[in-house]
């Protein structure tokens, strides 16, 4: 799977980490994210990696900043985003079964190596259901799309 990785000055060791983790399960992987611990702006990363998913260069995305809350909310601006922040695996894979999440966020001062590999392992597992889920999923859609009115 090609998936988009990025990450701000507070992630560079965490993303370095999942990265090479990635690679050696064969997974290709896009470094959209800083290398270097200089300060830096969390909604850049965001940007490129939400812009990677939402052209179908890459299948999927991970963001990490320091709680991944910042750079989860930059990438929901980018119309067709699903990002989700998540701090331990369970979420992760239902944000993908159940909202059809392409992004997974988490945050480098949050969570340890060992807990962000089993939440990127979760969401890249897990797939969309569909069914029953669908109808919330489009009105997200709709709501992104101004159409949606309660």
């Amino acid at each position: 799977m090609k998936i988009a990785i990025g990450n701000d000055h507070m992630a560079v060791d965490m993303k370095n980490h999942i990265k090479k983790y990635l690679e050696d399960k064969g997974h290709t992987i896009v470094n959209f994210g800083t290398d270097t611990p200089d300060r830096t702006d969390y909604p850049i990363y965001a940007k490129k990696v939400a812009d990677s998913v939402v052209s179908k260069e890459c299948e999927l995305g991970i963001l990490i900043c320091g709680t991944g809350i910042g750079i989860s909310i930059a990438a929901n601006k980018v119309k067709g985003i699903r990002a989700a922040v998540c701090s331990e695996p369970y979420s992760a894979a239902l944000t993908r079964q159940h909202n059809n999440a392409n992004i997974i966020a988490f945050g480098a001062k949050v969570i340890g190596t060992a807990t962000a590999e089993t939440i990127v392992d979760a969401f890249i597992n897990a797939e969309y259901e569909g069914g029953r889920h669908a109808r919330r999923v489009d009105m997200i859609s709709d709501i992104e799309e101004g159409k949606f009115n309660v």
